[in-house]
């Protein structure tokens, strides 16, 4: 059978969905493809589940701490892991169901479960079906990356998605990279009572940050128990069920469970692109121009599988700037992107912007602003004091690079540069600003007054 609308989505993660929405506002008709979990990687195996876990991790840690604020517990802290799963689970389903319900709803937009593949440029297979359209979007998403690593195959490993099926906690866990998602799932699987170790073949955790982000991050995480190795060259598994073997650089260890945490990879290798001439580069992920359009006219790509972003709030901007040029007559772009992300262990690290390394790289003066938490009234007075807040200027220009928050509430108090970076404010225009006290952000001002030469 045979099927024509006037757009074709593959994929109901976070950019696919709203699209279909404003496709179909619009008066056109629009098929709607997953072939697996309605709500992507976010909703399923990715934010919501794993900030769920931190909570309740947070929330034992926190307990444990009782005493620090006058408070006093009997007993010690214990954690029900079934219920701490069962309560993601619920979080997962309940978005999940959401997505799709609104799908269900959405007057002119037909959802079809399968797996979609081209056989041309304008036509996808599903099954039996065969459906066209002169527009295609992919929004397909990506998986964990699993590295060849000698005996890693043999041993029962986990990924980011397996490791929620996990109803109770690990003996010891070992996490194969120190990066965003292996750092939080140290975090939370320490303060759930695991002995965790981290393993990093870089010289630092997350690489792509300062040194002093890095060591900072890494004296966190140590002083809550968690071993962390860096500058791994060697590594190696044998074994079975929870008893598995760990050859470390020589050093051999014992433990119960592996996850490995290396990076994403695209999913788009089984999309038939070369059917329909659709471009990738070496890693997998779909080339895209600076409006997410492939090499392909007709066809776009947004969210992960571009490799443009990566995050669930770029996801979301594909798909608002795709629509907004497509149906707004707007000339959104890519590079007019400002990029900001978050790592959620507790205390978070919010970034934007360039760090201090790419902006030395720029070849242009700057400035540096830092100020430790120790010295923000809001983290004295909720005694969590780790991290520092950090400026880059333009020295001539007073153009703001970029920022980092490490410390409590740093996702949020990032979002006063992320705002100010969107509009082109300059950092004089940020320190002129009246904050509210006492809370994280009012420190931005005073960061900004503070600037000087690095090393100065």
């Amino acid at each position: 059978m045979s099927r024509r609308f006037d757009a074709i989505i593959v994929g109901a993660g976070q950019a696919g969905p709203p699209l279909a929405n404003r496709l179909t506002r619009a008066g056109r008709s629009v098929a709607l493809v997953e072939r697996k979990l309605f709500g992507g990687t976010c909703v399923n195996t990715g934010c919501m589940p794993t900030k769920t876990l931190v909570a309740s991790a947070r929330a034992a840690h926190m307990a444990r701490r009782a005493a620090d604020f006058g408070v006093v517990l009997t007993g010690a802290v214990g954690i029900d892991m079934a219920r701490v799963k069962a309560r993601a689970d619920t979080v997962i389903a309940n978005a999940r169901h959401g997505v799709r319900t609104w799908l269900d709803g959405m007057d002119g937009c037909t959802v079809i479960e399968g797996h979609a593949q081209f056989e041309d440029a304008h036509t996808l297979r599903v099954g039996d079906e065969r459906l066209a359209a002169p527009q295609i979007f992919l929004n397909v998403g990506g998986r964990a990356a699993v590295p060849e690593m000698p005996g890693l195959r043999d041993v029962p490993y986990l990924t980011n998605t397996s490791i929620l099926e996990l109803d109770r906690v690990p003996a010891h866990l070992l996490i194969i990279g120190g990066s965003y998602i292996g750092l939080e799932y140290a975090q939370m699987y320490r303060r759930f009572g695991a002995r965790v170790i981290v393993v990093e073949k870089g010289p630092q955790l997350i690489g792509r940050e300062d040194a002093d982000v890095s060591t900072a991050v890494r004296g966190i995480l140590e002083g809550e128990g968690i071993d962390i190795r860096t500058g791994v060259a060697e590594l190696a598994f044998a074994g079975a069920g929870e008893t598995l073997a760990v050859t470390l650089d020589g050093e051999r260890l014992a433990c119960s469970h592996v996850l490995v945490a290396v990076g994403r990879v695209p999913n788009t290798g089984d999309l038939g692109l070369d059917q329909a001439g659709v471009a990738t580069d070496a890693r997998g992920y779909i080339t895209v121009d600076d409006e997410l359009r492939t090499n392909v006219p007709g066809i776009w790509a947004l969210g992960d599988c571009n490799g443009r972003g990566a995050f669930t709030h770029t996801a979301y901007n594909d798909f608002e700037m795709v629509a907004a040029n497509l149906l707004d007559g707007e000339h959104r772009k890519l590079s007019e992107r400002v990029s900001g992300y978050a790592l959620y262990i507790d205390p978070p690290l919010g970034r934007v912007g360039i760090n201090e390394a790419q902006a030395r790289q720029r070849g242009r003066p700057f400035l540096v602003g830092k100020r430790p938490m120790g010295r923000v009234g809001r983290a004295v007075e909720r005694d969590e004091t780790q991290g520092f807040m950090k400026v880059i200027i333009d020295a001539d220009t007073k153009a703001i690079l970029g920022a980092a928050i490490l410390g409590i509430e740093g996702d949020e108090a990032i979002h006063g540069i992320i705002d100010m970076m969107s509009v082109d404010a300059t950092a004089t225009q940020l320190q002129h600003t009246v904050p509210i006290h006492p809370t994280v952000s009012e420190l931005l001002p005073t960061l900004i007054a503070e600037v000087h030469a690095p090393g100065g």
